[in-house]
C-alpha cells in the first residue's frame, strides 16, 4: 500500500485544524502496516507555493527565510506527535526541482505540452504578472469571494481572469491585462479516459461519494487546457531555452511530489520503486486530502500520470 499524506504549505504555523487533517492519513498507514502489509508512507513541506510568495512579500522577506523558519517547524512538530512518515521532504529540495524538470522535459518531448501566447493578469503598480493567488474577486459561479485559481465556497476551478471585480493580492489595485507565453497541458484532450477512470472508482466505491460527484460534475462542465508555467517568483525554473525566469507551476509541480518524494525514498534506501508506481502494479494508493483538492488528484494527476507512463488504476481514499 502507498498513501501520501496533503502537503501542508510552509507559510505559517500548523495549528489543531492542520494537524486533525493529517491525522487521517497517518492512522492509516499505521493501520494497513499493523496487518502486516508493505506501505510507503510519504509527504513533505510545499515552499514553491504562491502563500509563501505572498507571506513573504508581506513581511518584508525572502520566501527562502519563509519556508525554512516553517519547514524546520513542521518536522520538529511531527516528530513529537509521533507521525509515522517513511519520508517527508519538501518541495524546494535540489532532487525534486530536478526530478519535476525531467517529467517537464518528458511531457515536451511526447507532445503533450504546448506554447502558447494568451492575456495574463498585470499589476502595474508591483510592474509583474499575477498568476492565479496574486488576484482575488468574486467567483463567477456562485458571487463567493475567491481566489484566482479556485474557490472555496463552490470549489469552482477557476482563471484569474474570470473573477468578477478583480484586485491584486499584493496592493489592492484592480490589474490590467497583458499578452504573455507560457506551455499549456491540453487536459481535454482525453476527456473519454479520465470518464472512464472514474467511472471506475464509482463502480468499484474506491472512492468517496463526494470525490465521485466532484470529478464527474468537472467532466460535464468540459475539460480545458491548463498553463503549466507561471511568472513566479519562487519555485522550479522551467527548463527550456526562451522560458528563463518563468517557473513550472502547481498543476504539475505539486502534484509530481508524490512521485518525487517516492523516487527520492527510493534513493536513500537504494530500492526500486516500480513495484509502488508501475502500471501492471497490484499497489494500493491513497490520497488523503481535502475536498478542494479532489480535481487535482482525481483528473489533473491521473491525467499527468497517464500521459508519463505511470499507473492510474490504484485506489484512492478522500476526505
Amino acid at each position: 500500500m502507498e498513501e501520501h499524506g496533503r502537503w501542508p504549505y510552509a507559510n505559517g504555523s500548523l495549528h489543531l485544524g492542520h494537524i486533525a487533517s493529517l491525522l487521517p492519513g497517518d492512522i492509516l498507514a499505521r493501520y494497513y502496516r499493523l496487518k502486516g502489509e508493505e506501505v510507503l508512507y510519504v509527504s513533505g513541506s510545499d515552499c514553491n507555493g504562491t502563500p509563501i510568495s505572498i507571506r513573504a512579500a508581506q513581511e518584508g522577506t525572502t520566501t527562502e527565510v519563509i519556508a525554512e523558519k516553517y519547514q524546520q517547524e513542521f518536522v520538529e512538530i511531527f516528530k513529537k506527535l509521533g507521525f509515522s512518515y517513511d519520508y517527508y521532504t519538501r518541495t524546494d529540495s535540489t532532487f525534486h526541482h530536478q526530478a519535476v524538470q525531467q517529467i517537464f522535459l518528458d511531457l515536451l518531448e511526447k507532445g503533450f505540452l504546448e506554447e502558447k501566447s494568451t492575456e495574463q493578469t498585470y499589476c502595474e503598480r508591483d510592474k509583474r504578472f499575477l498568476p492565479d493567488r496574486f488576484v482575488e474577486g468574486r467567483c463567477p459561479a456562485c458571487g463567493a469571494n475567491a481566489r484566482g485559481d479556485q474557490c472555496d465556497h463552490c470549489s469552482a476551478v477557476l482563471d484569474p481572469l474570470e473573477l468578477k471585480g478583480k484586485k491584486c493580492n499584493l496592493c489592492g489595485e484592480k490589474p490590467a491585462i497583458r499578452e504573455i507565453t507560457h506551455y499549456y497541458f491540453a487536459f481535454d484532450t482525453f476527456s473519454k479516459e479520465l470518464e472512464a477512470y472514474v467511472d471506475d472508482a464509482a463502480d468499484d466505491k474506491r472512492w468517496r461519494d463526494n470525490a465521485i460527484q466532484f470529478s464527474k460534475r468537472y467532466l460535464r462542465e468540459g475539460l480545458r487546457e491548463r498553463a503549466i508555467t507561471r511568472d513566479l517568483l519562487n519555485g522550479i525554473d522551467v527548463p527550456v531555452e526562451g522560458f528563463e525566469g518563468k517557473k513550472v507551476y502547481v498543476w504539475l509541480e505539486a502534484v509530481a511530489g508524490y512521485l518525487t518524494a517516492s523516487q527520492a525514498w527510493g534513493e536513500k534506501h537504494q530500492q526500486s520503486i516500480d513495484a509502488w508506481w508501475k502500471q501492471d502494479s497490484f499497489t494500493k494508493a491513497y490520497y488523503v486530502h481535502g475536498k478542494d483538492n479532489i480535481p487535482f488528484h482525481s483528473i489533473i494527476w491521473p491525467a499527468l500520470l497517464s500521459k508519463k507512463g505511470e499507473t492510474t488504476s490504484s485506489s484512492s481514499a478522500k476526505r
